[in-house]
């Protein structure tokens, strides 16, 4: 009685193989893009969280804080202001460790009435997306809001 073969053929194993390696490339891929997509929608949760302590302060004193006016400043910078502690005790981080960039605009009679705050979306050649018509991004920054 002859006995049948067992185990797999070197073809069988390798179709086998290349199978696994192309669920794991698309798998690879697929994971980077919603990486990506939480990590953006992180910055846009922050500088929204940002733009409401903001308003909270204008509310309370009639105008915005005001950071060193002549560019964009690091937002965490605002924590410096003993006043804006009190809406925002520690301005959020980027993911990746981008700074946040804030500005106020609209002098007028000494006190600032606008603001622009900056992020960086990822991929970085994403066409710019800002409200902030008076303020410049700056360089490697494509994403930006100002005061409602």
């Amino acid at each position: 009685m002859k006995q049948g073969r067992r185990g797999f053929t070197l073809m069988e194993i390798l179709i086998a193989i290349a199978i696994i390696a192309i669920l794991t490339a698309i798998g690879i891929v697929s994971y980077g893009s919603i990486n990506r997509g939480a990590r953006n929608a992180k910055r846009k949760s922050d500088i929204g969280q940002i733009q409401s302590a903001l308003e909270l302060y204008r509310s309370d004193f009639g105008y915005y804080p005001a950071i060193n006016t002549s560019a964009m400043n690091d937002a965490a910078n605002l924590e410096d202001s003993t006043d804006f502690v009190t809406y925002l005790s520690k301005v959020p981080t980027d993911p990746k460790s981008i700074p946040y960039r804030y500005q106020a605009t609209g002098l007028n009679e000494g006190q600032y009435y606008g603001y622009c705050i900056a992020a960086t979306l990822e991929p970085s050649d994403l066409v710019s997306d800002s409200t902030c018509v008076s303020t410049t991004l700056p360089s490697g920054y494509n994403y930006g809001r100002k005061n409602p």
